[in-house]
């Protein structure tokens, strides 16, 4: 059997640990492997299985943010989209939004109409359409369930969404790891190793050494070394420094995040829907998203349990009610949920009473302790300009003058080839699987699909579904624990083909899946079963 952690862990000279699996932490890791770092990736879960799985699952430059005299990060956020629709167009696809504006709303006509003349201003050189204003009969033509009661217009625009934002986070260690990175899950850190330096016979200020962490899988304690350790542990930021002497004020003063999915209902738009909430005025979303509908999300102060966050009967009702006002055709119950599913931003601690008005900047916070940063904030959307910079100035901490940044150029993954569009064309070509799957295979995995299909052309069991809802094929619960680093069947399901977030939330399929686990991946019946229970007990968070 193959070792997780590398027998030499603890003698090898790494030169940057990053405490963190979420997009943050892939897109540094990433980064700074392809600059030609030594990198070590550690986190007590599963990649992608935090804050980066609980999104609304846009790439978006951020409207609202205009509300907040954000511009910087608007444009930020804008360039960033551009730069993800080209190097994921497997991953991140463009997405039409509707406005619609109504009289006695907090936002008129002329304001969503200047919002969105910035909006356009500040993405020049983008391939999306600009902006179109809407009369309320071109409104209704296009979404005839939506509220007609003092309708004004509506405006018409372009953003991104990446769909799967789970495998936006693995394809990025993927490729980190593709450049020698280290990567290890279910790896918890329990300690900062910290030492003083000594120069000439003076002793310096503390100065971070590596971690120390136990292997969450088999109980066994390790520690790595670096002179850098960068803790990009989203909303357990604090948790990683607690322990550290004189560590300082908190830094993470995280807001939950809540949303419903629910079956398409009559004359639900092919486009999202983005609208000004009547209880409250916050803005949310009534989205298109994996053949279902996500309705989210709400925003407001939490101090529960990290790794168990639910969504609370209050916030259920108040999204179905703003959904109905929005649509009242739809006339969704608290039966037609499939599920939920919640999340906690890592925003910064800030005194500010309007959630909304949170900043959603990054900071990479240093720390007392020399060579010891923390990422606070950030946006799904800017990952990969957060990574750009906080590698950037890791390589200056090294006292090396960094190498040019490749990642806003070379595509990850699954969309490596000189024309996506015809690879996809030839796939579904050549392709014996049924039109379903060879679709699932192209979504999910991109030109990584031909992988998937070689597997599954070894063996016909290989070939068969696992998920009649999704069609997705047996041959990719091997492809996730053999080349996507899965250690469990939750791993496999919610975060690698994509099935647990099916109308069943997977339950469908885990059976199957455990099955072809234990012909191909050598698993006993005490750790298929295993594995359904924790997967069942799992899921069990989504349905309150």
């Amino acid at each position: 059997m193959t070792r997780r952690v590398p027998a030499d862990i603890s003698s090898t000279p790494f030169d940057l640990i990053v405490v963190g699996a979420g997009i943050n932490g892939c897109g540094v890791a990433r980064d700074a492997a392809i600059r030609g770092l030594r990198v070590l990736v550690l986190d007590k879960g599963d990649i992608g299985g935090g804050t980066t799985a609980w999104s609304t699952r846009l790439i978006h430059g951020g409207l609202r943010y205009l509300e907040h005299g954000e511009l910087g990060l608007v444009r930020e956020s804008l360039r960033e989209r551009e730069t993800l629709l080209g190097i994921a167009p497997h991953l991140v696809r463009p997405l039409p939004l509707l406005i619609p504006v109504y009289s006695n709303r907090r936002r008129g006509t002329l304001a969503i109409r200047a919002g969105m003349l910035a909006y356009d201003l500040l993405s020049r050189g983008k391939s999306l359409p600009r902006h179109r204003m809407l009369s309320p009969a071109e409104v209704l033509v296009r979404a005839p369930g939506l509220d007609a009661a003092g309708l004004k217009g509506a405006a018409l625009y372009f953003d991104a969404q990446a769909e799967f934002a789970e495998r936006l986070a693995l394809e990025n260690i993927l490729s980190a790891r593709e450049h020698a990175a280290t990567v290890l899950t279910y790896a918890r850190v329990v300690r900062l190793l910290v030492g003083n330096e000594t120069a000439r016979g003076v002793e310096f200020n503390e100065t971070v050494r590596g971690v120390e962490f136990e292997d969450l899988l088999d109980g066994t304690s390790h520690t790595a070394r670096a002179p850098l350790v960068l803790n990009a542990a989203g909303p357990w930021v604090d948790e990683v420094l607690d322990g550290l002497s004189g560590a300082g004020e908190r830094l993470i003063g995280g807001t939950k995040g809540s949303h419903v999915v629910v079956r398409a209902f009559p004359c639900a738009p092919d486009f999202a829907l983005y609208a000004e909430a009547v209880e409250d005025g916050r803005p949310f979303f009534v989205i298109p998203w994996d053949g279902k509908l996500l309705i989210g999300t709400t925003d407001e102060r939490y101090a529960g349990d990290l790794d168990c966050v639910r969504a609370d009967e209050r916030e259920i009702e108040y999204l179905l009610r703003e959904a109905n006002r929005l649509v009242p055709s739809a006339n969704l119950t608290r039966g037609e949920v499939l599920y939920t599913y919640s999340g906690v931003r890592p925003l910064p601690r800030a005194a500010a009473r309007d959630e909304a008005a949170v900043t959603r900047r990054h900071f990479i916070r240093p720390s007392r302790v020399r060579g010891l940063y923390s990422i606070v904030g950030g946006k799904l959307t800017t990952y990969r300009s957060l990574a750009e910079e906080t590698v950037d100035m890791l390589f200056k901490k090294l006292g090396t003058t960094p190498p040019p940044c490749a990642t806003a150029r070379a595509p990850l993954p699954g969309a490596a080839s000189d024309d996506f569009d015809a690879f996809r064309e030839s796939f579904k070509t050549q392709s014996p699987l049924p039109p379903e799957s060879t679709s699932r295979l192209l979504k999910v995995y991109g030109t990584r699909a031909p992988e998937v299909l070689r597997l599954a052309s070894s063996d016909d069991e290989l070939r068969q579904p696992i998920s009649n809802e999704t069609a997705s094929v047996g041959a990719e619960v091997v492809f996730a624990f053999r080349d996507e680093l899965a250690e469990t069947l939750v791993d496999c399901l919610m975060r690698r083909t994509m099935v647990g977030l099916n109308s069943q939330l997977g339950l469908d399929a885990v059976e199957r899946a455990a099955r072809v686990a234990q012909k191909f991946l050598c698993w006993d019946e005490s750790r298929a079963a295993r594995e359904v229970e924790n997967y069942r007990r799992y899921v069990e968070r989504f349905r309150p």
